[in-house]
């Protein structure tokens, strides 16, 4: 009682704060700010906000929240555009919509899946404004008690996903999966700071490969490829079908599992640095172990994409618990959001404990903007939907060259550094080989996600578990199997036996036919190759910085032993094992892979001798020229349109573009320079 006491006056004086015309007026503002952010791959709420933050010095702080909190909360909404129409996962939130919303988009179904997503959002978005509102002033102990262990165990069932995603080889998503945790591992140890498939000479690779790079390589470029080669609109037909209406009822038919993957985002977005990246996947698998009839997954199930699209903006309003309460980022988003609240007036609003104290109104104020976003911007959505649905019906020649530009830009801002572009590219072929040969991109992502919080917990894990078994046993077995963590070993052990018992009705890539056996045991040997170089590096840390050998030489260790038992299998398998499954045997492509890559590798040298500006003039005019078969008239509109495009996103992000030779050789002026 006494808490309501405290909470019911605080939510009252909040309603307040939000009721004036100036404060809707800022909060429809920062949401129009964060659709035009988010619609792009690539530019999510960290870019939004960090445009934001010039701003926030002595604003008025409802004003300034009201900002914030209507781009954050309408990021996860708008990046369904880019992952249903183009395939492209417009944010690393959003990489599991792609799997069944870009396919129904490629039916002639892109109404039908925004609507759907868009709704799923809604009620999501919803329910992670009503968890903060309950949870503000009782979560912090709960919070509290997730330690190390803890922690780890839910990293652990993120992994369990794998499971799911695998698709009907599971081994090929262990070792996607392992893959996918050594590339996470390049750079500095976690424990040490030695150095790991990297060397001081390079120094890009130091800090590892960026998260935006990763996401963006192995999803969207293959993607971008695959349509461009087969040089057609990206909807195989022209009407939208569907409609709006049936996308709504498609999510009120299964609003429970709606409820239950909002649950999920929250539950998820409570714990620091998970959230964004682990949601959708761990929503996708509930989705996929939910549903009798799996066989759809992967090719257009509507269900694909409710369940990521709920928990995706759900999981906003569990994130802000840990920022609020504790000052703790849920994710890189929340940790600028705790920056700018500093700047807001005289400097004297402090996230944590003191906020609630002394600053409940505001408190409750940040919930009530939340969930008035989430309706204001999914009405947006809806009423610009039209217009941009019909993307799917434009040639992808026209469309290939604007998104890779996009693609580009936004990974270049991951490190401000030109080898930016080549690990993109570098990252896009692999991604173009999985898709070819069915090995699971999901899986791979997650993995790389998740390995650099896995190693840093079980490192953690390990140190404190020995300190308390030198002092008993019993300190050490009850460090380690806390309830908590006894209930997420169950939890994790159900979802990987089910999971395996599903995952020859999982498509992970699609359905795609058995070719020959020469080129996937190419693919698989290259795979192996590179663990092992893995391996023996990881091998040779001195024992001084052991730690930082333990997890690589593990993670290495499993997904080499997976290769070798599916070289094994190819070995005494026949061709038409689904082990041998080959894209290029059935896919109808009017180009090849070699040449279409070329015109981005072409793009990637001449950024490397002119700069991207002078790069991209060239790059656009020619491609809508040759390959788009378009004019000159045409193809200098477009190249201009795009290149003014691009001047004003970098002038308001205030970025800058990569520079090659000539920049270095010639003072020019920006944004040639």
């Amino acid at each position: 009682m006494e808490t309501l006491s405290i909470a019911l006056p605080a939510l009252s004086d909040a309603a307040s704060l939000i009721a004036q015309p100036i404060v809707l007026g800022y909060l429809v503002m920062g949401v129009v700010m964060g659709l035009c952010i988010g619609v792009f791959p690539g530019l999510g709420g960290i870019a939004g906000l960090s445009l934001l933050l010039p701003f926030m010095f002595g604003m008025d702080p409802v004003l300034g929240l009201a900002l914030m909190i209507g781009m954050v909360a309408v990021v996860p909404t708008s990046d369904t555009f880019a992952s249903v129409l183009m395939g492209i996962p417009g944010s690393s939130a959003s990489q599991a919509t792609v799997l069944d919303g870009f396919p129904m988009a490629k039916k002639g179904q892109a109404a039908r899946a925004l609507s759907a997503a868009f709704a799923s959002s809604l009620f999501g978005g919803l329910v992670g404004a009503a968890f903060l509102t309950v949870f503000i002033l009782v979560a912090r102990p709960i919070v509290l008690e997730f330690r190390t262990p803890e922690l780890l165990m839910i990293t652990i069932f993120g992994l369990s996903m794998v499971g799911i995603l695998a698709g009907r080889v599971a081994l090929k998503g262990i070792a996607a999966a392992g893959l996918g945790m050594m590339i996470g591992t390049i750079g500095e140890g976690d424990s040490a700071g030695e150095l790991r498939m990297a060397t001081y000479d390079m120094p890009y690779l130091v800090d590892g490969l960026k998260l935006v790079i990763v996401g963006l390589g192995i999803f969207a470029i293959p993607e971008i490829v695959a349509l461009l080669r087969q040089d057609r609109a990206i909807s195989d037909r022209k009407p939208l079908g569907g409609g709006w209406l049936t996308g709504v009822k498609d999510w009120f038919a299964n609003i429970w599992l709606s409820v239950r993957c909002s649950i999920i985002g929250v539950i998820v977005g409570v714990i620091p640095g998970l959230g964004g990246s682990v949601v959708d996947w761990i929503a996708y698998g509930h989705s996929v172990q939910t549903t009798k009839d799996k066989s759809n997954f992967g090719k257009g199930e509507v269900r694909g994409v409710i369940g990521p699209e709920s928990s995706n903006n759900a999981k906003e309003g569990g994130g802000l618990v840990p920022t609020l309460l504790f000052g703790i980022p849920g994710s890189g988003s929340m940790a600028i959001f705790i920056g700018a609240i500093a700047l807001l007036g005289s400097g004297n609003i402090e996230v944590g404990p003191s906020m609630l104290k002394n600053n409940l109104d505001i408190t409750y104020a940040i919930v009530w903007l939340l969930a008035l976003a989430n309706v204001v911007g999914t009405l947006i959505c809806i009423a610009a939907s039209g217009g941009i649905a019909r993307l799917t019906t434009i040639p992808f020649s026209l469309l290939a060259p604007f998104l890779f530009m996009i693609i580009a830009f936004a990974a270049f801002q991951s490190g401000q550094d030109i080898l930016d572009l080549v690990a993109l590219f570098a990252i896009g072929f692999l991604g173009i080989l999985m898709r070819r040969f069915d090995w699971s991109r999901p899986a791979f992502l997650i993995g790389f996600v998740l390995s650099n919080p896995a190693e840093t917990y079980a490192n953690q894990a390990v140190q404190i578990a020995a300190s308390r078994f030198r002092r008993s046993m019993e300190e050490g077995l009850d460090y380690i199997f806390s309830p908590i963590v006894i209930v997420l070993i169950i939890i994790t052990l159900i979802s990987v036996v089910v999971g395996l018992r599903q995952a020859k009705t999982i498509m992970a890539e699609g359905a795609v036919n058995s070719g020959s056996k020469r080129a996937p045991l190419i693919f698989l040997l290259v795979v192996l190759g590179y663990l092992l170089v893995a391996f023996t590096n990881a091998a040779m840390i001195p024992d001084y910085a052991s730690a930082d050998r333990v997890f690589p030489r593990f993670v290495s260790g499993v997904a080499i032993v997976a290769c070798v038992i599916l070289l094994v299998q190819m070995m005494i398998r026949p061709e038409t094992h689904a082990l041998f499954a080959d894209r290029e045997v059935e896919e109808d492509s009017r180009h090849g892979l070699w040449s279409t890559l070329a015109w981005f590798a072409g793009l990637l040298l001449l950024t490397y001798l002119l700069g991207f500006i002078l790069a991209l003039a060239l790059f656009l005019f020619s491609f809508i020229h040759l390959r788009a078969g378009r004019g000159m008239g045409y193809a200098a509109l477009y190249t201009a349109a795009g290149l003014a495009f691009m001047c004003a996103m970098a002038w308001l992000l205030n970025r800058d573009f990569p520079a090659g030779l000539l920049q270095g050789a010639v003072d020019l002026p920006w944004p040639l320079g």
